[in-house]
């Protein structure tokens, strides 16, 4: 469980197809693609924050001793 097959896939894509037809699929691959994109950017920020406050605890605890 976990990995989505060739079948599967072929499948979700069918049922996309049908429902929401073809002029639309791709705004919404787009629009889909691009919040990906803004998830990544945002936690990849969120991660460098949280080492950038890391390394600052630590500059702070050398100092202190």
């Amino acid at each position: 469980m976990g990995k989505i097959g060739i079948t599967e896939l072929v499948l979700i894509l069918t049922i996309a197809l049908v429902i929401f037809g073809p002029a639309k699929l791709p705004a919404i691959g787009k629009s889909i693609g691009l919040a990906i994109g803004e998830f990544k950017n945002s936690a990849n920020k969120i991660s460098e924050d949280i080492m950038t406050s890391t390394d600052d605890e630590k500059k702070d605890e050398k100092k202190s001793e």
